[in-house]
């Protein structure tokens, strides 16, 4: 899917209410391209972690414009698995950055506080 618009309708169909009773838990989902506008953005929530970060975010269900309860985490899975057919684990996208040599560089805190003490 494209756009939050767009997996809202898709929870219309599924759920009933209207566009409006989804709009911003899909926005949040889709924040992300924020940072970075190509399907990477999704790393940062399209997994089960996301999903039940959406939960902390919008509380466990939304009341629909028709009164009917539907849990975030149903829509949270719908819109992941729209994206990627599948919902993976954080782990699962972790797997796919390739390491890089300033990822695991280490400062020297001990000595940076020693220089300071002395100064």
């Amino acid at each position: 899917m494209a756009h939050p618009y767009h997996h809202s309708l898709s929870s219309v169909k599924k759920w009933g209410g209207v566009v409006e009773d989804y709009l911003r838990i899909h926005d949040w989902f889709d924040e992300s391209k924020k940072i970075i506008a190509d399907f990477r953005h999704r790393a940062l929530r399209h997994h089960a972690e996301g999903i039940f970060m959406a939960e902390t975010v919008f509380g466990a269900t939304i009341t629909l414009s028709t009164g009917r309860v539907i849990p975030v985490r149903w829509i949270g899975e719908q819109h992941v698995r729209e994206d990627l057919g599948f919902i993976p684990s954080f782990a699962d996208w972790v797997r796919a950055v390739r390491p890089q040599p300033w990822m695991g560089r280490k400062q020297n805190l001990e000595g940076e506080l020693e220089g300071l003490r002395h100064s």
